[in-house]
């Protein structure tokens, strides 16, 4: 994904991102730029960038805002982005760390056949958080639907995870 250009034969850094932003369009018109290299969206429009805000099933984090007028300046970062934030409920089913001090909860959610899936794993918790947290879970009573279930790291990752189980019912 490309989203700006700051050499092309020369220096582009001083530059503004307007002028940037249309040699990089211009480039891409006129050598039939494609896969596997993609122009970044760019819009000044609000009305698109908060529709383009509702594409998170594509796979869209956020938006990265600029000013027109401004440089590049390497290792400065003048940009903001604006997160997407989707919610939606889950089951705590285990914690690495320990039950009394957790660092991070492995979710999980029900799948139409009553199933708990195993469906990601949060950022580092707060100490704080963990603590309180701590007080709200307990062991299994009884076979954990992850029982003998090895947890990766992250999708695609080879690291195993030293998990503890915990009572899925907790809440």
């Amino acid at each position: 994904m490309v989203f700006d250009l700051v050499h092309a034969g020369a220096d582009l850094t001083g530059w503004p991102y307007v002028r940037r932003r249309a040699a990089l369009e211009t480039l891409f018109e006129d050598h039939g730029l494609a896969a596997p290299l993609t122009l970044c969206p760019s819009t000044t429009d609000p009305a698109v960038a908060q529709q383009w805000l509702t594409w998170t099933t594509a796979g869209l984090e956020g938006l990265c805002f600029k000013r027109l007028d401004e440089p590049y300046r390497p290792a400065a970062r003048s940009w903001r982005k604006c997160k997407v934030r989707v919610t939606t409920e889950a089951i705590i089913g285990a914690v690495t760390g320990s039950l009394a001090a957790p660092r991070t909860v492995l979710l999980g959610r029900y799948d139409t056949t009553g199933r708990l899936r195993y469906a990601g794993r949060s950022t580092t918790l707060a100490q704080a958080a963990g603590h309180a947290l701590a007080d709200r879970l307990s062991q299994p009573t009884g076979t954990h639907p992850w029982a003998g279930r090895t947890l990766n790291a992250g999708w695609g990752a080879q690291r195993t995870l030293g998990v503890h189980l915990v009572n899925p019912t907790s809440s």
